[in-house]
């Protein structure tokens, strides 16, 4: 092996006897170095647009969200309070009343969401995050905060006033269609005092009241809620937690946490890593069988030191070895190269924003050690197997 190792480094490095190997040689190096630059850029790529798309989830989801298993609220009485009060793990927890409701204002209408949170809200999310504009919900029922796509869509400002007030419908529980359609809502009005923004889906979807209001809306009673949010703390076990958490509400609880929540775009997210990954590993193998016409070429050119090689006494399979190194060293080189060239422009992408999304946006980026490995793994097989294939063209005949 060792012999095989030091002959395979020789060919290498060493020009060969012809411009037009030289030449070919230097093209599938070429390939190797940019196919493994172009898989690490996509990868990085992909984790940053993970990571930018992800970030919103962290502004607006708890990190645990409790839900009924069945119809849309559930008890959350003063016993089931305390035990959750007394529970190791959980920092925070907030009572929400959510439901889907028709806005009304200054003639403009849209449906939405009302979600009335109580005041430990600010302790489970970052408030301070999510608003763009004017005050968060306080203690007054007659106050909400919408999303900047209700407001736009309502043109709908930030009242100081209650001159403008929102007009909030929902729709009354029962069967059939009533005689008099304005008898089929319970309303109520109140005056938007902030904007939040988060993203566009959730900046149309959402307008906060106090859980007063949401309540006596729906007209709930104190101890209904449709979710319980919580925010736990740094060193909580969350599988014991979640188990404890259904204890305490008798398994009619069905409890998620921050990813289950966003379960859809982690999927979609991941897909599409994959699919990239797939594509571009496609073209790496195009690339990198460059190699193995590379290793036929030189096996050509060698034809004559292979010969003398058999001849004093090298076997032929050290002399395929020759070549299975020859390719492989050619790969792993190629594929360190191109590690460092991506990671170099992946680094002036963060410096200095090399590509923007917008002019104040530059594309989002993160470099990771899966990365690196999955690169190098990637570029490194394909290349074994490219040059084991070119090696085994080597036989008896070409030896006589």
């Amino acid at each position: 092996m060792n012999f095989s190792l030091y002959i395979a480094k020789r060919y290498l490095f060493s020009p060969g006897s012809s411009n037009a190997i030289n030449i070919i040689t230097g093209i599938a190096a070429s390939g190797v170095v940019i196919g493994a630059m172009a898989l690490f850029l996509v990868l990085s790529g992909f984790a940053g647009l993970k990571d930018f798309s992800l970030q919103f989830s962290s502004y607006f989801d708890p990190d645990l969200k409790i839900f009924p298993s069945s119809g849309k609220t559930f008890t959350f009485n003063e016993a089931q309070k305390k035990n959750l009060n007394q529970l190791e793990g959980i920092a925070h927890f907030s009572e929400i009343v959510e439901e889907r409701v028709f806005l009304e204002y200054r003639g403009k209408q849209k449906t939405a969401y009302i979600k009335g949170i109580d005041v430990n809200y600010n302790q489970v999310i970052q408030t301070d995050s999510i608003l763009a504009y004017g005050d968060w919900v306080n203690n007054n029922d007659f106050q909400v905060v919408a999303g900047n796509g209700i407001s736009r869509e309502l043109s709908m400002g930030v009242e100081q006033a209650y001159t403008n007030l929102l007009s909030i419908y929902v729709v009354k529980p029962g069967k059939g269609i009533p005689n008099d359609p304005s008898k089929g809502f319970r309303s109520e009005k109140a005056v938007n005092i902030g904007i939040y923004s988060v993203n566009e889906e959730l900046d149309q979807k959402y307008i906060f009241s106090t859980i007063g209001l949401a309540r006596t809306l729906l007209e709930l009673p104190q101890d209904k809620v449709t979710h319980i949010e919580l925010k736990l703390s740094p060193q909580a076990n969350e599988t014991a937690i979640v188990q404890e958490l259904q204890s305490i509400f008798d398994h009619q609880v069905i409890i998620k946490n921050r990813v289950q929540l966003n379960d859809t775009l982690y999927k979609m997210l991941n897909t599409e890593n994959l699919v990239s990954y797939l594509v571009i590993t496609l073209i790496a193998v195009i690339a990198l069988f460059n190699v193995a016409g590379a290793i036929i070429m030189m096996i050509i050119d060698k034809k004559s030191n292979v010969k003398t090689l058999y001849n004093v006494g090298a076997s032929l399979a050290n002399i395929r070895k020759i070549f299975l190194f020859q390719g492989s060293l050619m790969t792993i080189l190629g594929a360190l190269l191109g590690l460092i060239l991506g990671f170099i422009l992946i680094v002036l992408q963060q410096q200095f924003g090399l590509l923007m999304i917008t002019p104040s946006l530059p594309y989002p980026t993160r470099i990771t050690v899966v990365s690196f490995v999955v690169v190098f793994l990637t570029i490194t097989v394909i290349g074994f197997i490219a040059s084991l294939l070119a090696s085994s063209r080597i036989n008896q005949k070409l030896v006589e």
